[in-house]
């Protein structure tokens, strides 16, 4: 008979938002953030763990050092009256992470890192690019990557570069966990700006969107067609979206400016490497998936995912801190090297 410890079961608040340069002044964060009894995790209950990528965050901060960004003081008073602390943040010009946590998880976080990696004007500037967080979760290696990929649909190329240039840019000092692809837990998320392929005018593409065709829409999806063939992000998984293309709108409203054909710029993916260790079985249950029409700030809709963190062992009892030293100990092994073709 198999006999399941829990090491952790967590509830992560994934969220992605390019919000066009503009000022959180004014939002109010409370349904976005799943504050007001709207929570996707387990029991209508408040996430263990929030992240949350922005893109086009303004650059007028950027040179305060020692100085959050508005967005992420915003964020952290809506948090904070809910008893979470901020864990890290990471800013690469206008590509911003942040990670909020509730008091109770703060001991079973360590080895925290970031790294940043610029792409736009030939990695000169870091208009695109990434930012990301790892750590060891409750003994697990964890990182999360939020990403601002080159614009436009004939940017194809850029963009499959761009994120080829992340992963092998992207290095951390942790044992075992040196690159992106050797943690056990991977979630993507930004701004990856793939449009849809083939010649649909922006006016069809509307209608389809308009009587609810998003599945023949997603089979011209780049990112989808991407990831069949293996030229990036094919070691990632995601589900399919099930609400309307992200862009491109006309601020302030729920209508799409015609200018851009619409699309699913805004994404969430991840990679669980479920069984790794001996005795140790690694899940990432998504529970949901979706845009919030309701937030019209910029000409994107942010989007969001929930996920089932889960760690237990068979047969055998491991507290974290003794998983955290077969995970990260001198005798880890890395996981298989990134096998995508750049074509």
């Amino acid at each position: 008979m198999v006999t399941t410890t829990v090491i952790a079961d967590l509830c992560i608040f994934l969220l992605t938002w390019n919000v066009g340069t503009h000022s959180p002044r004014d939002q109010q964060l409370t349904s976005l953030l799943a504050l007001n009894g709207n929570s996707t995790c387990p029991g209508n209950q408040l996430p263990d763990i929030y992240v949350i990528g922005m893109q086009e965050v303004s650059t007028k901060q950027v040179l305060k050092i020692f100085q959050d960004d508005p967005w992420v003081l915003k964020i952290a008073s809506a948090l904070q009256e809910h008893e979470f602390v901020k864990v890290e943040a990471k800013q690469l010009q206008g590509i911003l992470i942040t990670m909020f946590a509730q008091h109770k998880h703060i001991p079973h976080m360590k080895n925290i890192e970031t790294e940043a990696t610029r792409t736009g004007l030939g990695g000169l500037w870091g208009n695109k690019g990434a930012v990301s967080i790892r750590l060891s979760l409750y003994g697990t290696g964890a990182v999360f990557v939020c990403s601002h990929l080159a614009a436009h649909d004939d940017k194809l190329k850029e963009r499959i570069e761009d994120y080829h240039q992340i992963v092998d840019n992207h290095k951390y000092d942790s044992v075992g966990y040196r690159r992106i692809f050797d943690h056990d837990f991977v979630f993507w998320l930004g701004d990856l700006n793939f449009r849809l392929s083939g010649n649909m005018s922006a006016w069809d593409v509307r209608t389809d969107v308009e009587n609810g065709r998003y599945a023949d829409l997603l089979k011209l999806d780049q990112l989808n067609l991407l990831r069949e063939k293996g030229n990036a992000f094919s070691l990632l998984e995601e589900q399919q979206p099930d609400f309307a293309p992200t862009f491109k709108f006309v601020e302030g409203t729920n209508d799409y400016d015609l200018k851009r054909r619409p699309a699913w710029c805004d994404r969430i993916l991840h990679r669980v490497q479920s069984n790794v260790y001996p005795g140790i079985v690694l899940s990432a249950n998504q529970l949901s998936y979706q845009a919030h029409s309701d937030y019209t700030l910029s000409d994107h809709r942010p989007v969001s995912a929930t996920f089932n963190y889960r760690v237990e062992s068979a047969n055998q009892t491991f507290t974290d801190e003794e998983l955290y030293e077969m995970t990260h100990g001198a005798a880890s092994t890395p996981t298989a090297p990134n096998k995508e073709t750049r074509e």
